[in-house]
């Protein structure tokens, strides 16, 4: 259970290299224990935004706060963070036990809370050992980190970014250099160590899935705002604007009419939906899923169309399926199904109210970020 406490908070955060704005008025708060993951494409800000909380950039203007007290021009050797960066720096000349160990050894005795020389050689074990067993290398101590693998060298960069008991680790793409079935293993890994060790985790990805799957809360951003916060469940089911719907999975994404409330025109045929508060008639962007979409028979389908392709993606078949309505005679519908239907077919396509999301037109990419902070819930 993620704790309501607020750790971080960032307000009115802009930060400009020349003429060039990157991040615009950001707004956000991230708790104590929590996994966060600030995704987005590249260049829209994401990184600079992990680099102000770290302190190794000032932002342009805003604050940055650490428990209520403003730590915007506190240099990174003062703040209680580490980062792991997709390069991992690690330091060839050393081996495995000497990288994990290099900040211990940088401090006194007093600041790891011992007395004697001795002791802090002691510590300093306990805490190495702890470390290689929470990140699966024990016995590699006196191994060379060239020796090592992409995915174990990995290890061991957060190995030492975890030994120093940061109160935050900043996690800057680290898997992106890692093969697939490995980055998958260690997606799971670096969640389970952060509930195991209780410590604020603010990960960078472009990885929509490995979003999805590691955190407690997503700030998705582009054009350097944040355009949605919220748990993986909300983001994914309730997408707030275009941008998101489509970088979040796919999706199908179409022009409707919202008639009234629960009632949506979009390819010529009226829908009934879940959504309220919108005008009449007024022109809104659809957003329907492709698993969302149920293949049905021609004669009682909401929507007919014919299957232009398929692709069988594993757990289920890809569709794409040319409208036959007038109005959606441009459309390729993507479907998700378990069932496959060739190549040629004629099939009915039906959709639950449940299942159609409606947004306003107003919320484009480059629209004021959307700052819902009741979207996280503990």
């Amino acid at each position: 259970m993620v704790q309501d406490m607020r750790l971080i908070e960032l307000k009115g955060v802009c930060k400009s290299f020349g003429d060039t704005q990157v991040l615009h008025d950001v707004d956000l708060y991230i708790r104590k224990c929590e996994f966060i993951t600030l995704l987005g494409p590249s260049g829209c800000g994401k990184t600079t935004l992990l680099r102000i909380i770290g302190g190794f950039d000032m932002p342009s203007s805003g604050e940055v706060l650490f428990e209520g007290r403003d730590m915007t021009d506190i240099p990174p050797y003062k703040r209680r963070i580490n980062t792991v960066f997709q390069k991992y720096a690690l330091f060839n000349h050393l081996n495995v036990y000497d990288n994990i160990a290099f900040g211990l050894n940088l401090k006194t005795p007093e600041q790891l809370g011992v007395k004697t020389k001795k002791e802090k050689k002691a510590e300093i074990e306990r805490r190495v050992q702890r470390m290689l067993k929470l990140v699966k290398m024990e016995g590699y101590e006196k191994r060379s980190t060239d020796a090592l693998s992409g995915g174990q060298q990995q290890r061991i960069a957060i190995a030492r970014a975890l030994v120093n008991e940061p109160e935050v680790l900043l996690l800057d793409e680290p898997l992106g250099a890692l093969d697939l079935k490995l980055r998958k293993e260690m997606q799971l890994e670096l969640k389970a160590m952060q509930q195991q060790l209780g410590i604020t985790f603010i990960y960078v990805t472009h990885d929509q899935e490995e979003a999805l799957t590691m955190s407690d809360t997503i700030a998705v951003m582009n054009g350097g705002r944040v355009q949605q916060i919220g748990d993986p469940k909300r983001i994914y089911d309730e997408p707030k604007n275009a941008f998101v719907a489509d970088f979040i999975g796919e999706s199908n994404i179409l022009d409707g009419v919202m008639l009234e409330d629960d009632l949506v025109k979009f390819c010529g045929t009226e829908f009934q939906c879940v959504d309220e508060g919108f005008g009449t008639n007024e022109p809104v962007d659809v957003v329907i899923r492709p698993e969302d979409i149920m293949i049905v028979g021609e004669d009682v389908g909401m929507l007919t169309g014919t299957v232009q392709s398929v692709i069988f993606k594993g757990v289920h078949y890809e569709m794409m399926i040319k409208g036959d309505q007038r109005e959606a005679q441009d459309i390729l519908w993507k479907v998700h199904s378990t069932t496959m239907q060739p190549v040629g077919t004629r099939v009915g396509m039906t959709i639950v109210p449940y299942n159609i999301h409606i947004m306003h037109k107003a919320r484009t990419a480059d629209a004021a970020p959307v700052q819902e902070t009741e979207d996280k819930e503990a």
